[in-house]
């Protein structure tokens, strides 16, 4: 007898359907599945047998063929045990089912009948949705995560018997229903303060204005100075998540496996700070099955790189193509991914191997040829990306002594909403763009408005410091955000100064350090 079922395979962020096909034919017993299956997914069979017979149903003795189509997709995990099992009891008559409409399955069996967690259930879930399917099975652990998906019926089942049972229309499971917005409030605040950090006028303003902007940032400062303080506050003061943008971002941690416990929904923006032994591959997403990595995991948040002359080139050189295009597409013999990766990019650095240069305290013991050397590790295209730069000095013993609290995350995180919400006003009409440092070329020129002083700045800047066509316009967007945060409709010189000034990375004392 042959019978089918419905299930789906994840590959990169979308979820493409499968259909489970099971036929019992005559011949010595045997459990043979096909359809281009990964070893994890030709391993089920033994889950798939222990399963059903310890949920008290029969492993017929015949000769099993299990058909995942199309057969050119590859298949991998374990969350075809579900669909399997199910299709086996169907072959086998242990199972008629009576619901009307389609059904979708996926889930990990454990030996004992029950059903485990998967990875990419959101995934799973949008997929069953584009194919009109009425609802899909899933474990219980990964109801709440899949019922983001609106438009289809989440069925959370714990064991095999569950599943029988509620397709042969002897149990009712009510769909899994959860309010995302609710979600969203109840897990906000926790974030670490900016009234932590003592003094840092100077960066703290970078960092502000960084955020109001969406821009990249880069602290260069001697150690202790607070660069990572600094940097692990930046998420209190960036908007909150919207409902989309937390589904978005949901969905990325769903693929990567991320997911789990109490955490169902990622409700705020990801701060991700790998450490600098960290791999291309670590921090682009690969393997033989790419997943996300670092990068698309800090998608709609910060990526964090502390130390970031440390980090490999190779590694390095991968962010450059994300940081213009806001994803990153890994290709393998058998498929081709793209993943998210609209990020903000934190970097902070030493001036030099010792950390001291510049210090009035301690002296550096650097020779120029070795700072240079050490500042060469970081490639002129990735710092072309950097839209703000910014020096953080020692801390005078007066600051380090100081009882004194520098100004709130909050009352930061207000003027950066009011810079954001101008900014949206004014792109409400552009897809994809919801902040100043995601404007093209086209919408730059056609948005940032200058008045002539300004533009006579910003020339002479350009000119002096030598700066590239995608620098200018780098520098062309922080002075709109400078502006934002005025309140201003029109950049003014003092806006164009102030960026300007974000730019010491392409001043020639940089590249060359005297003597």
């Amino acid at each position: 007898m042959l019978a089918r079922m419905f299930s789906h395979a994840v590959v990169g962020m979308e979820a493409s359907p499968v259909e489970v096909e099971t036929d019992l034919g005559r011949g010595l017993p045997a459990f043979n599945i096909v359809g281009l299956p990964d070893a994890a997914v030709r391993e089920s069979r033994e889950r798939v047998r222990a399963g059903i017979v310890n949920s008290e149903y029969e492993c017929p003795l015949r000769r099993i063929t299990v058909n995942l189509a199309p057969a050119d997709t590859r298949k991998e995990g374990p969350a075809f045990d579900l669909p399997i099992a199910l299709s086996l009891l169907v072959a086998s008559g242990q199972l008629q089912p009576a619901r009307s409409g389609r059904y979708s399955a996926a889930g990990e069996l454990s030996l004992d009948g029950s059903v485990k967690r998967i990875g990419g259930a959101l995934s799973i879930c949008e997929g069953a949705k584009r194919g009109r399917m009425r609802g899909v099975l899933l474990p219980a652990a990964n109801a709440v995560e899949a019922a983001l998906v609106e438009g289809v019926d989440v069925i959370a089942v714990e064991s095999l018997r569950q599943a029988v049972a509620f397709l042969a229309g002897e149990l009712e499971i009510a769909p899994t229903r959860v309010d995302a917005g609710a979600m969203l409030s109840a897990a906000a605040g926790g974030s670490l303060d900016l009234a932590d950090v003592k003094g840092q006028g100077a960066a703290r303003r970078a960092l502000e204005v960084s955020a109001a902007g969406g821009h990249n940032l880069l602290m260069v400062g001697a150690p202790g100075c607070g660069k990572t303080m600094l940097a692990r506050r930046l998420p209190s003061i960036l908007p909150p998540l919207s409902v989309e943008e937390a589904v978005e971002v949901t969905r990325v941690y769903s693929v990567a496996g991320l997911l789990g416990g109490k955490r169902q929904l990622v409700a705020e923006r990801p701060f991700r700070a790998p450490h600098h032994t960290i791999s291309h591959a670590g921090l682009a997403g690969g393997g033989s099955t790419p997943r996300p990595g670092e990068i698309s995991l800090s998608h709609l948040g910060v990526l964090f790189l502390d130390e970031l002359p440390e980090f490999s080139r190779a590694a390095l050189e991968t962010l450059r193509q994300p940081l213009e295009d806001g994803e990153v597409s890994i290709s393998r013999s058998l498929v081709s991914v793209t993943f998210p990766a609209r990020f903000m990019l934190v970097a902070a650095m030493n001036p030099c191997p010792c950390g001291r240069l510049g210090d009035a305290h301690r002296p550096c013991g650097c020779p120029p040829h070795k700072v240079s050397a050490y500042r060469a590790r970081i490639s002129g295209p990735l710092l072309d990306r950097i839209d703000v730069a910014v020096e953080v000095p020692s801390l005078a013993r007066e600051e380090i002594l100081g009882k004194g609290e520098g100004e709130a995350s909050a009352a930061v995180a207000a003027r950066v909403a009011a810079a954001r919400e101008r900014q949206q006003r004014r792109l409400r009409d552009e897809a994809g763009v919801f902040c100043n440092a995601q404007m093209n070329t086209r919408l730059a020129e056609r948005l940032c408005r200058l008045d002539e002083g300004a533009e006579k700045l910003l020339g002479a800047a350009v000119g002096k410091l030598g700066l590239s066509a995608r620098a200018h316009q780098r520098l062309l967007k922080v002075s709109r955000t400078i502006a934002d945060l005025e309140g201003a409709e029109t950049i003014a010189a003092a806006h164009v100064a102030e960026a300007v000034g974000y730019r010491f990375i392409d001043r020639e004392s940089w590249h060359g350090v005297p003597a």
